[in-house]
């Protein structure tokens, strides 16, 4: 039986609407296993990212978080939430919460790689921090960053069980 993609290509799709490919993902993670592996190719990252966007929670994740992001930017959210979203509060917590979800997929190892990405926003992760285009990333961001962390994670996995056969689906 063929498995139904809407949910993955419409998570995809949001992520290139809102500036986000495969690829500036793929640098988060060389950024973060690149220092432990000297050889590391960019399309062994992309090739653990895209592993990782397979999952239906990421896809979940994905499609939740950006959703809010655009109401909060169209003034579609009641306040006091909306000002919260808006302003990315630092005490509001429920875009890291949804982060986390994403991160323990793989593993504790995901929670130290997302913790040093988040506070580093290497890359994409400083784009989509710049609150001068009036676009609002509050959940994408820590989003971006755990999908790193997740495909990351995984990378770490795979290295340290190259002779067996390592799958996770």
């Amino acid at each position: 039986m063929k498995r139904d993609n809407v949910v993955e290509r419409k998570a995809l799709e949001w992520l290139k609407q809102r500036g986000v490919t495969v690829d500036d993902i793929a640098e988060l993670v060389h950024f973060l296993q690149g220092p432990y592996h000297s050889d590391l190719k960019l399309s062994v990252c992309k090739e653990n990212v895209e592993r990782v966007l397979k999952k239906r929670e990421v896809q979940n994740a994905i499609l939740t978080g950006i959703q809010i992001d655009v109401l909060a930017e169209k003034n579609a959210l009641e306040e006091p939430l909306a000002n919260m979203v808006r302003r990315d509060e630092g005490l509001y917590g429920i875009d890291e919460i949804i982060a986390l979800s994403i991160v323990n997929i793989y593993g504790s190892i995901g929670f130290t790689n997302y913790g040093y990405i988040d506070k580093q926003k290497p890359g994409i992760l400083k784009d989509l921090n710049d609150k001068s285009n009036g676009q609002c990333h509050t959940f994408l961001d820590d989003i971006v960053g755990a999908i790193a962390a997740a495909a990351s994670s995984r990378l770490a996995h795979s290295f340290a069980h190259e002779d067996e056969d390592f799958d996770d689906d």
